[in-house]
């Protein structure tokens, strides 16, 4: 995958933790920092989405002027790499896996990383475009190197690694924008059994009154990692 603004926002992701030396700010707006431009980006994504924030709605949170704001970041786009990166960060385990469950660790990378973007929904239409930051790609790097550990060669690693990169993407993109009422999927529901003749199967398994959605993510992980164990093995 090829990551749009790509120097851009490696030079961006690097700014994380280092801000200008004191003396270069105003001492009015000595209490700015970029840690807190981005935890207040983050939770104003959070209640708001990606559309309604703007610099100056960021530093009215903030309690500073606008430009105070051009001491840390360069613009919007800016703020969005460093509130995607913040997000997405991996935290490990809190017990040590086995060297031999390669699965079991990557079932936690892959569920951690869900877990956070389910959090905070905006992070998921922000990441195809934003995949240089050090926090994704650290994820990927340890993803790769579990997989590697488990056995996949080489040839197969990069098929192995967007195949769940889908899974994970794809299952997010979903429950966060499929999210019907219990009312609204039992209506969905009684309407395809009236229409049943049309749709047997999918009306047989219930599909649109399954709301399983975590269960739904693993079973599908499981799968595919059925498929890449093989591999592993030979």
């Amino acid at each position: 995958m090829t990551a749009k603004r790509s120097s851009a926002a490696s030079k961006r992701t690097q700014k994380v933790g280092v801000g200008p030396q004191p003396e270069q700010k105003p001492r009015r707006e000595s209490q700015l920092s970029l840690e807190g431009i981005v935890t207040t980006a983050v939770a104003l994504l959070d209640a708001q989405g990606i559309n309604a924030l703007t610099m100056r709605g960021l530093a009215d949170h903030l309690g500073s002027g606008v430009m105070s704001l051009y001491w840390h970041v360069d613009n919007k786009e800016d703020v969005f790499d460093l509130a995607l990166n913040s997000v997405l960060e991996y935290r490990g385990p809190t017990h040590t896996f086995e060297p031999s469950d390669w699965r079991g660790e990557a079932v936690h990378i892959l569920e951690s990383w869900r877990g956070n973007m389910l959090r905070h929904p905006w992070s998921v239409s922000l990441l195809p475009s934003r995949a240089l930051g050090p926090n994704i790609l650290g994820l990927l790097e340890l993803l790769s190197k579990t997989l590697s550990r488990g056995g996949v060669a080489d040839t197969d690693l990069n098929v192995a690694i967007w195949s769940l990169w889908n899974h994970v993407m794809g299952a997010t993109i979903t429950r966060a924008n499929f999210d019907f009422s219990d009312d609204d999927r039992a209506a969905a529901q009684q309407h395809l059994t009236r229409i049943s003749e049309r749709y047997p199967t999918i009306e047989r398994s219930r599909l649109l009154s399954d709301n399983d959605w975590d269960g739904a993510f693993r079973k599908g992980l499981d799968l595919l990692l059925d498929g890449i164990a093989p591999r592993c093995a030979g």
